[in-house]
């Protein structure tokens, strides 16, 4: 597996008005993917513009500890450190796949990472290559022919659901004797051709292996390809959005929940979290046009699909633009982001609550918000003058009330927030070439640490249409003692970092159990919930680490070898770990002309 996408160079959008020549933003063409972003080594932080501290780095190891290893060289001469201080070098990865970001890392269905933008540490803004969360995977879809022609043979003829699963109710049987009742369809090698060799995925699953639950087609999508953004699981139900339609599922079985919603044209934005009462909000645009605005919003309640209160997007001002939007949930609100405001509503009622429009007589323009527990706004402040610098408040999100600022150094641009309670930020120095995450006091702009740990982080993080999307961020999570994160796989598996909030220090890491990257997801029960990825002929996994006594993997699903070729093919993906199921989906659907995409696999036992 790779790293996440170089983010694009930095241009208009959400935020400031930028000066001719820089690149649009939220709503405009995307680049597409260039490299994966590089991860580097951080260093011990110092002050904002003081000259660095000594960093571990390549330091005189302290008695009794053994010398540290030289760095690996990577790209920009050197790879970024912490606030005012040298980079490390580390290295680059490999291109990445097209696509918008999935749910991962918040409530319901997690971060949600868009089209690839840096992600974590040692990502500096404006890197080599376009970004366009055609997220986090950078693996060359692979067409074996001789691979589906051997599952052909093997498994013979059972049991399928044609189409889309289940969804149609028909069903055809084959010659084969006994064959096994709803057996999920094969959607082929990996290729993304959904019809080539149906069969029996569970054929051939040892005792030890989890099952394939249900398996889902795409529905078809145009040759320029589509986003499916979104995936949540409530309450027995599992809804995922794909091009113009809303389609949702009971998670045993598979069988449709409710009729699919069909938009008039494409979805266009999502919210990663529900509202309390169980509620999403999804965008669509106003025409089939290039240009056609992302301004119809629509609330379904994920139980029932039934419509809730849909509004027509207004813009605010002269520079406000709604080609885009950033739709995020905090409890009962639903903040809609627009190129430089937003406006938070009601989920339950539909009337507006407040607007969040520009600040200091213009000087400050919101630059992307978050949701699930806290709902923060990133501000971008004097745009090409001297003092331009970024700033983050905390906002009520009933009144819209600041509840606290704060202010980063001019040079350093706030790119993601790993959590939000507790609030840990990660911001970039393009000029410098280093990166800082800060963990902030609770309910405080104050610091409580910055990582000062010396590892090649590769969280999985993607870019939104405003720019910045501040929560799109896989594989990196927080719970009230430590931040989570994963190191970048090199030639075999790679670790998962716990790094104290309170020091910034790794309190302990752990080794993938196979030669493949380990996930951070969440952590439920005392545990660390991680997803262990696939390689082409090796079936990925989730597992459980203590994050106190013992932290060596305990296996809770083990995914069929049958179907690695399968996993490993979700280029653009979207996973959740719900109720001792694991849920797979794509969040971007190529157009391609060889048939029906993948759309969803569950797995379970």
């Amino acid at each position: 597996m790779t790293q996440p996408p170089n983010q694009p160079p930095h241009g208009g959008g959400f935020g400031a008005p930028q000066d001719p020549g820089q690149g649009g933003g939220y709503g405009y063409p995307q680049q597409q993917p260039g490299q994966a972003g590089p991860y580097g080594y951080p260093q011990q932080p110092g002050p904002y513009g003081q000259p660095a501290q000594p960093g571990p780095y390549g330091q005189p190891a302290q008695p009794g500890q053994p010398p540290q290893q030289p760095a690996q060289p990577g790209p920009y001469g050197q790879q970024p450190g912490p606030y005012g201080q040298p980079a490390q070098p580390g290295p680059y990865s490999q291109p990445t796949q097209p696509g918008q970001a999935g749910p991962y890392g918040q409530q319901p269905g997690y971060g949600y990472p868009g089209p690839g933008q840096p992600g974590g540490p040692g990502t500096p803004p404006g890197g080599a290559g376009g970004g366009g969360k055609g997220p986090f995977k950078g693996r060359t879809a692979v067409i074996v022919a001789a691979a589906v022609a051997a599952l052909l043979v093997a498994g013979g003829a059972v049991y399928a659901v044609v189409g889309g699963g289940d969804d149609d109710g028909k069903k055809t049987e084959s010659k084969k004797k006994n064959p096994k009742s709803s057996a999920p369809a094969n959607p082929g090698d990996g290729s993304g051709d959904g019809y080539a060799g149906k069969e029996d995925l569970n054929e051939g699953r040892q005792a030890d292996e989890a099952k394939v639950l249900w398996y889902k087609e795409a529905p078809k999508a145009p040759g320029k390809g589509a986003d499916a953004p979104g995936m949540w699981v409530k309450d027995g139900i599992a809804v995922k959005a794909a091009y113009k339609e809303l389609l949702a599922y009971h998670v045993d079985g598979g069988k449709p929940a409710w009729s699919a919603i069909e938009f008039p044209q494409e979805i266009c934005a999502a919210s990663p979290q529900y509202s309390e009462d169980g509620k999403i909000a999804v965008a669509y645009k106003n025409g089939i046009k290039s240009g056609a605005d992302c301004n119809q919003l629509q609330i379904v309640d994920l139980k029932t699909g039934e419509k809730g209160w849909k509004k027509e997007i207004k813009e605010e001002g002269l520079f406000d633009s709604t080609l885009g939007l950033e739709l995020s949930i905090t409890g009962d609100t639903l903040m809609v982001g627009r190129s430089q405001s937003g406006t938070a509503y009601s989920v339950s009622g539909g009337h507006e609550k407040f607007v969040a429009r520009k600040k200091d007589e213009g000087a400050c323009f919101p630059a992307g918000f978050t949701g699930g527990d806290r709902m923060l706004m990133a501000l971008s402040c004097g745009a090409s003058t001297p003092t331009e610098h970024d700033e983050i408040v905390e906002l009520d999100p009933e009144s819209g009330s600041t509840k606290w600022t704060k202010k980063f150094p001019k040079g350093w641009r706030l790119e993601h927030v790993y959590s939000t309670s507790p609030t840990v930020l990660y911001a970039t120095n393009q000029d410098k070439k280093q990166w800082n995450i800060t963990t902030l006091k609770p309910g405080s702009s104050a610091t409580r640490s910055e990582v000062q740990v010396n590892d090649d982080f590769a969280p999985e993080c993607g870019w939104g249409g405003l720019g910045r999307d501040l929560q799109a961020c896989a594989g990196v999570t927080a719970d009230d003692k430590y931040l989570y994160l994963p190191t970048k796989k090199t030639t075999g598996a790679n670790e998962i970092v716990a790094i104290s909030l309170d020091s910034g220090k790794a309190a302990w890491r752990q080794k993938s159990p196979q030669d493949t990257s380990m996930l951070p997801m969440k952590t439920q029960g005392g545990d660390l919930l991680a997803y262990v990825e696939p390689s082409y002929d090796s079936a990925g996994q989730v597992v459980s680490l203590g994050t106190s006594g013992s932290h060596t993997p305990k296996t809770l699903l083990k995914h069929p070898a049958g179907t690695s070729k399968i996993e490993n093919g979700f280029f653009s993906k979207a996973f959740d770990y719900v109720d001792g199921r694991f849920y797979l989906s794509t969040t971007r659907l190529s157009g391609s002309a060889q048939g029906r995409e993948k759309l969803m696999l569950a797995y379970g036992k």
